[in-house]
């Protein structure tokens, strides 16, 4: 794998103190996150709605 250009490197820096800094705030406020994890989203968090085993989130919702 080849190293990212000192620019690079320094955008990848802040998107990741961006994305750390976004769920930190909403771990404080109780919202919940979504994440992929193995090709799924899953819900995270206390205010999470439940799914079910097998239930793709927004899966009633149509796709345009």
């Amino acid at each position: 794998m080849t190293q990212p250009t000192p620019d690079t490197q320094t955008m990848l820096d802040s998107l990741r103190a961006a994305v750390a800094e976004t769920l930190e705030r909403k771990r404080r406020l109780g919202q919940y996150a979504v994440f992929w994890q193995d090709g799924k989203p899953v819900l995270e968090g206390d205010d999470a709605p439940p799914q079910q085993a097998g239930e793709q989130y927004g899966q009633d919702q149509e796709s345009y």
